[in-house]
C-alpha cells in the first residue's frame, strides 16, 4: 500500500494494516505537516538563546528549568503552527513542486479542514505556554508567526522576490524568544544572534531556490533564480555571506577571542566558496555546496556560542 495516497480516516479502518504500521505511518506524516528540520533548527536557536541568558544573568539551568520546558515546548508549538498552516495555503502549488508533492496536505492523507485546525489550535497552545515565561517571549513568537504565516505565506511569497527576506525576520525570531523568556532586558548578544540568523537565512534558501529553480518556476513562486536568474542570484549570496563577517566581533566582549575566531573563520570559509560560484561549470553543484556549508554553519556556530561560555573558556 502506498501511504500517501491513502487518507488518515481510511487507513483508521483499514484492517489490513497493523497498528503499528498505522502509527508509524502517522508520525511520519505529521513530522512531514509540521516541517520537523525547520522546527528543530529553529529550536536550536531558542535554546542557545535561553542558555546564554541564563549564563549572562549570573544563573543556571536548573534555576529556570521550568521556564526551559515551557519555552522549548511553546517555541516549538508556534513554530509547528505556522508550519502547518504554509503547508494548508500552499496546498494549491505544493503539487506541482517534486520536493512538496508528496505532502500530506497534497494527497489527502489529512482534510485541509483539519489542517487548518490543527495549524492554529497549534499556535494558540504554544503561545499559551509561552505566557507562562514572559510576555516578551510570547510577543517575539507571535510576530515571528504572524510574519511567516500573513507576510511571507500569504503575501509576498507568490508576489515578490523578496519573499525571502520577509521570511528571514521569522526565522530570526527564535532566539529573541529565548533570551526574553529569563530576561527580558535588552542585550546585544541577542540581537546580534538575530542578526546572525536574519543573514544566514537568505544564502540558506537562495541556494535551495537554485537547486529547485524549475519547481518554483512550475509552481510560479517568483524566487530570485526564477526571475533574475542564476548570475545574479550568485551575487547576493556573496553579498549576504560578506554581511555574516562583522558580527562575530560585535560578540567578542561577550563571547570572548575564541568565539569571534572560530566564527569568522567560519563565515570566510563560506565566503571563499561564494566567490567560487563565479568560475564554476556546474551552478547547481555549488549551490548545493553552499545549502549544505549553510547547514553545517548552523549547527557548528550556535553550539559554540554555549561551549565558549563554559569555565573552561573563562
Amino acid at each position: 500500500m502506498n501511504k500517501v495516497e491513502t487518507p488518515y480516516s481510511e487507513m483508521i479502518g483499514n484492517t489490513a494494516i497493523s497498528n503499528k504500521r498505522k502509527f508509524s505511518i502517522f508520525i511520519s506524516e505529521i513530522k512531514a505537516l509540521i516541517k520537523i528540520g525547520i522546527v528543530n533548527s529553529n529550536l536550536i536557536t531558542t535554546l542557545a538563546g535561553l542558555l546564554l541568558a541564563a549564563h549572562f544573568t549570573g544563573t543556571s539551568f536548573m534555576e529556570h528549568l521550568g521556564t526551559f520546558l515551557l519555552t522549548m515546548i511553546g517555541s516549538g508549538l508556534v513554530i509547528a503552527g505556522g508550519c502547518i498552516i504554509n503547508n494548508w495555503y500552499d496546498a494549491d502549488i505544493d503539487p506541482k513542486m517534486s520536493r512538496t508533492k508528496n505532502r500530506p496536505t497534497v494527497t489527502g492523507f489529512f482534510s485541509l479542514k483539519t489542517v487548518l485546525a490543527l495549524g492554529l489550535g497549534t499556535t494558540a497552545a504554544g503561545l499559551v505556554f509561552l505566557l507562562f515565561t514572559t510576555v516578551q517571549a510570547t510577543i517575539f513568537a507571535f510576530l515571528g508567526w504572524f510574519i511567516y504565516v500573513v507576510l511571507y505565506t500569504m503575501w509576498s511569497k507568490r508576489r515578490y522576490t523578496l519573499n525571502t527576506a520577509i521570511g528571514s525576520f521569522s526565522g530570526a525570531m527564535p532566539p529573541l524568544i529565548g533570551w526574553a523568556a529569563i530576561s527580558p532586558s535588552p542585550h546585544i548578544v541577542p540581537v546580534v544572534m538575530f542578526l546572525i540568523m536574519f543573514v544566514w537565512q537568505t544564502p540558506h534558501f537562495l541556494a535551495l531556490a537554485m537547486k529547485k529553480t524549475e519547481d518554483y518556476r512550475e509552481a510560479g513562486v517568483p524566487m530570485l533564480p526564477v526571475v533574475y536568474g542564476f548570475e545574479f542570484t550568485k551575487r547576493q549570496i556573496v553579498v549576504y555571506i560578506a554581511c555574516l563577517l562583522p558580527l562575530p566581533i560585535l560578540l567578542a566582549p561577550s563571547l570572548g577571542i575564541t568565539f569571534a575566531v572560530i566564527a569568522t573563520l567560519l563565515n570566510l570559509g563560506w565566503l571563499v566558496l561564494g566567490f567560487r560560484g563565479f568560475f564554476v561549470k556546474d551552478d547547481l553543484k555549488w549551490a548545493n555546496m553552499i545549502f549544505i556549508y549553510s547547514l553545517n554553519y548552523l549547527i557548528i556556530l550556535f553550539p559554540l556560542m554555549i561551549i565558549v561560555t563554559l569555565p573552561i573558556f573563562n
